[in-house]
C-alpha cells in the first residue's frame, strides 16, 4: 500500500482494484484534481490562505537538480504539536510534489525542503530567510493572536543596526533596536534591555524567528512599552560577567542609555535565560529586571536573597509544556527560589508550545511591557497553568508504548531492533484536522524515543518510519488488518467519548458473516453490528445500514479504524439511535452493485432479522465506497431510502432518473473534508450536478480534516442518528 500525506491509502501492485467504477473514477479524479503546477523555480511553491491553510507545489525538476533522484520529498517545519519540528510528506503528482496542510494556528512558521531524509534545500521562490539557517524560509499565518508579529505600519517602526565592540577575547557584535523617534539628545536617556539567544543561536534569530523587531514596533506604536533601547546578542555573546560588562559599556558609549541598574534589564532564551538569571542573581547590583524564557537553571547557588529582593524589581520565569527541556528545571528552580526566600513571578506553563520561538515570542510580548514601569498584573498569562511536578516518562525499555498522560502527552519508544538506524520518525495523524506528520525521534541508548503533545482527545493511528521504511510499533498490540504497519491509541476526553469503549456488557455485538461472492468467485466476510438487546425473533424486522469502506481498505476497517462499534454503542445508549443492524461488507469487487444486491444483502437477510422494505434500508460509504453508494443510487433509485456518501462524488448525471431518486429517497446526505481532502473539488462539482438535475440532498458542510478517518468518524457520528426517523 502507498500512504499519502493526507492519511488516505491508494492501491498498488498485487492489491490493484480491478473495479471499473474505482479505476475509471480514480483516473477522472487524478485529472480533475491536478493542481495548477508551477512550471519553474520562480513560480511560488508556497501558498497561504486567509484561513490558515498552506499548500506546497515543488517542481520535481528542481528537486532533481538540487537533490538528485529521490523517493520522497518532505517539507520540514514547525508544524507539529506544540510547534515542534516535523516532516510533512508531499505527493508526486505529475511533475510536481504537492500537498496541503492546515488550518495552522496564527503565528510564524519556518521550513525547508528535504528529499530522502538528508538532501535539504531552500525554497527559492520565498524571499524570506533565516540568517543562521540558510536553507530555511518563513511565512506568517495571520490572526488576532499573531497581530504583534506582523510588520508595523510604514513609518511607525524602530531601527535595527549593528553594534561592534571589543572584549579581551575578540571583537564581537550585537544588534540594537532603537524606537521610533529615538534621539541621542533626549533630555532623559533611555532604559536598556539586553536580550540574549541560546547556545548555538544567533542574534539575528531574534529578528528572523523571534520577530523581535515587529513585537517592539507594535508594542511601541500602541503605547504598551516604555521607550527603550534593546541590545540583542547571540549564543556566542557575553559568556561571563566581564564580557557582559564590556557589552554594557559599548552600548552606553554608543547609545543614549541610562547606566544605573534600575534602568537596565536582561533576558534570554534557553541557555541565554540561564545566563540572564545568573547575571542578576549572583551579582544583583546590575539589573533590576530579569526574564528567563525556557532557562535551564535549576538552582540559585549562593544567592543573597536580601540584596536580590532589594535591588531586583522583577524576576519573571517562563516555560513551555512538558516537551520543553526547561520544564523540570523550572519546577526545581521555583522550589529553590522559594527556599531561598527570593521573590519572583511565574508566567505559568504554556500549554500550547515547547522550547521554541513560538513560545519565546509570547514570552517577549508578556515581559517587555513590564519593564521600567509599574504594572498591576503579576500573574500568569491567560490560559497558562501551574507546574504539576516534574515530568518523567517511564525509563527506557520498562513499558509498552505509547505512554499517554492525562494531559494528552504521548511518549513513543522503539525496540532495540533499530539501534543502527540513521533516521527514525513517528508518522501519525496528529496534524491539524487529522493530517499526517512525521515527528523525528531521538536516539536514547539502543532505542529511539520521542514525546509529543498535547494531543486533543481523539483516536490516533501511526507507524514508525525507519530509514524510509514503514515499520509497526512492535510494543503496541493494536492492529489494523488492512494496514499491518499501523498501530492505534485513544486520548480519552469528552471530545473523544463516542470513540471510546462503553462499559463491558453494555454495548452491541460485532460478528463475522461469511457469504458466497459470485462476483469474486470466493467466500467472503462481512462484519455485522447488532444493537444491545438484539432479538432475532422480534416481530418487526430491524432496519439495516450497509456501510462501505474505501479504496485499499476492507470490511474490517470500519471497526478497526472507523470505531463504528464504539460510535454505534454510545449513540444507542445515549438514546440517539434507532435500533438497527449495521452490515460492513467487502467492496473490493469489479461490480459492487451486483455484489451488494445479489450477495451481501441476501446473506445478511438470511442470517439476521432485518427488513427488506426500502424505507428501512440505508446505504453509505466513504471515498470509493461513497462512489459505489451513489452508483447504486443511480442504478436502483428507491432501493435504499437513506443514502449517504463521505468524501465522494456523484459523477455524470447522464441517464439519471431524477424523479425516482427524489420519490424513493427520504435522505440523501453528503459529506466532505476541508481543502486538505483531495476529493473536495470533485465533491463540489457534484453539488452543481445535483443542483442542475434537481436532485434533493443535504450537505453537512465541510468537515474539518483531510481524506482520512478523522473526517469519516465524524461523518458516521452525524449520520447514524438521522437514519430511519422520517
Amino acid at each position: 500500500m502507498t500512504l499519502w500525506n493526507d492519511g488516505s491509502v491508494r492501491p498498488k501492485g498485487v492489491r490493484r482494484l480491478s473495479a471499473v467504477i474505482a479505476a475509471g473514477v480514480m483516473a477522472m479524479a487524478a485529472v480533475l484534481l491536478a493542481p495548477s503546477l508551477p512550471a519553474a523555480a520562480d513560480a511560488p511553491w508556497l501558498n497561504v490562505s486567509e484561513d490558515g491553510y498552506v499548500s506546497f507545489n515543488v517542481p520535481d525538476a528542481y528537486v532533481q537538480a538540487n537533490a538528485g533522484q529521490v523517493s520522497q520529498v518532505m517539507i520540514e517545519g514547525n508544524f507539529g504539536p506544540s510547534f515542534a519540528w516535523a516532516e510533512y510528506g508531499l505527493t508526486r503528482r505529475g511533475d510536481v510534489w504537492s500537498g496541503a496542510l492546515g488550518p495552522l494556528k496564527p503565528g510564524l512558521y519556518s521550513y525547508q525542503v528535504t528529499g530522502d531524509d538528508t538532501k535539504s534545500f531552500k525554497d527559492p521562490t520565498n524571499g524570506t530567510g533565516v540568517a543562521s539557517k540558510p536553507l530555511w524560509s518563513t511565512f506568517l499565518v495571520p490572526g488576532d493572536s499573531a497581530r504583534l508579529l506582523a510588520d508595523a505600519p510604514q513609518g511607525q517602526g524602530g531601527k535595527v543596526e549593528t553594534l561592534t565592540y571589543r572584549t579581551k577575547q575578540k571583537e564581537r557584535s550585537a544588534l540594537v533596536w532603537t524606537p521610533t523617534r529615538y534621539s541621542a539628545k533626549r533630555a532623559k536617556a533611555y532604559p536598556v534591555l539586553f536580550l540574549q539567544s541560546g547556545d548555538g543561536g544567533s542574534a539575528t534569530d531574534w529578528l528572523d524567528l523571534g520577530r523581535a523587531k515587529q513585537i517592539f514596533d507594535n508594542l511601541s506604536a500602541q503605547g504598551s512599552m516604555e521607550p527603550m533601547v534593546v541590545v540583542i546578542s547571540g549564543g556566542d555573546g557575553p559568556a561571563d560577567d566581564k564580557e557582559l560588562k564590556d557589552l554594557r559599556k559599548a552600548a552606553a558609549d554608543r547609545y543614549h542609555v541610562l547606566r544605573d541598574p534600575a534602568h537596565q534589564a536582561i533576558a534570554g532564551v534557553s541557555e541565554g535565560g540561564t545566563r540572564a538569571l545568573r547575571a542578576a542573581l549572583t551579582d544583583p547590583g546590575h539589573f533590576a529586571y530579569v526574564g528567563s524564557f525556557s532557562g535551564l537553571a535549576d538552582s540559585v547557588g549562593r544567592a543573597d536573597a536580601k540584596a536580590i529582593n532589594r535591588d531586583v524589581k522583577l524576576v519573571r520565569l517562563y516555560t513551555g509544556n512538558v516537551t520543553d527541556p526547561a520544564y523540570n528545571a523550572t519546577n526545581r528552580l521555583t522550589k529553590a527560589l522559594n527556599r531561598a526566600g527570593i521573590r519572583y513571578e511565574f508566567d505559568g506553563v504554556n500549554p500550547d508550545a515547547g522550547a521554541n520561538w513560538n513560545a519565546w515570542q509570547e514570552n517577549l510580548v508578556d515581559f517587555v511591557p513590564r519593564l521600567f514601569r509599574k504594572v498591576s498584573d503579576h500573574g500568569p498569562s491567560a490560559g497558562h497553568g501551574p507546574l504539576k511536578g516534574e515530568f518523567h516518562p517511564p525509563a527506557s525499555g520498562t513499558t509498552p508504548t505509547p505512554f499517554v498522560t492525562e494531559d494528552g502527552f504521548v511518549t513513543f519508544e522503539t525496540t532495540p531492533d533499530f539501534k543502527d538506524a540513521k533516521h527514525v520518525t513517528l508518522w501519525a495523524n496528529d496534524a491539524p484536522g487529522g493530517s499526517w506528520l512525521r515527528l523525528p525521534m531521538s536516539r536514547e541508548g539502543d532505542r529511539w524515543r520521542t514525546t509529543v503533545g498535547p494531543l486533543d482527545p481523539w483516536f490516533y493511528y501511526y507507524q514508525l518510519i525507519v530509514d524510509r521504511v514503514a515499520v509497526k510499533d512492535a510494543s503496541n498490540p493494536t492492529k489494523v488488518t488492512s494496514e499491518p504497519n499501523w498501530s492505534t491509541f485513544l486520548i480519552p476526553g469528552e471530545r473523544s467519548r463516542l470513540l471510546s469503549d462503553v462499559p463491558a456488557g453494555q454495548g452491541g455485538k460485532v460478528e463475522s458473516l461469511t457469504y458466497r461472492s459470485t462476483v469474486a468467485n470466493q467466500d467472503r466476510t462481512a462484519l455485522v453490528w447488532t444493537p444491545p438487546g438484539y432479538n432475532p425473533d422480534r416481530a418487526k424486522p430491524y432496519p439495516v445500514l450497509y456501510l462501505q469502506h474505501g479504496s485499499g481498505q476492507s470490511y474490517t476497517d470500519w471497526v478497526e479504524m472507523g470505531r463504528a462499534k464504539q460510535i454505534l454503542d454510545h449513540e444507542f445508549l445515549d438514546g440517539d439511535l434507532v435500533p438497527m443492524v449495521v452490515v460492513m461488507g467487502n467492496g473490493n469487487v469489479p461490480d459492487f452493485t451486483k455484489e451488494l444486491l445479489e450477495n451481501i444483502v441476501p446473506a445478511a437477510r438470511a442470517h439476521y432479522n432485518i427488513s427488506s422494505d426500502p424505507s428501512q434500508q440505508a446505504l453509505a460509504g466513504l471515498s470509493m465506497g461513497g462512489v459505489q453508494t451513489l452508483g447504486v443510487l443511480k442504478a436502483h433509485p428507491g432501493e435504499f431510502a437513506y443514502v449517504a456518501a463521505f468524501s465522494s462524488w456523484f459523477g455524470d448525471g447522464t441517464g439519471v432518473d431524477v424523479a425516482a431518486i427524489n420519490n424513493g429517497t427520504k435522505l440523501l446526505r453528503l459529506y466532505v473534508g476541508d481543502q486538505t481532502d483531495f476529493v473536495q473539488p470533485l465533491f463540489m462539482a457534484s453539488l452543481t450536478t445535483l443542483n442542475d438535475l434537481g436532485i434533493r440532498y443535504e450537505f453537512d458542510g465541510v468537515t474539518p480534516g483531510p481524506h482520512g478517518w478523522d473526517v469519516w468518524q465524524k461523518n458516521l457520528i452525524d449520520l447514524a442518528p438521522r437514519l430511519f426517523k422520517r
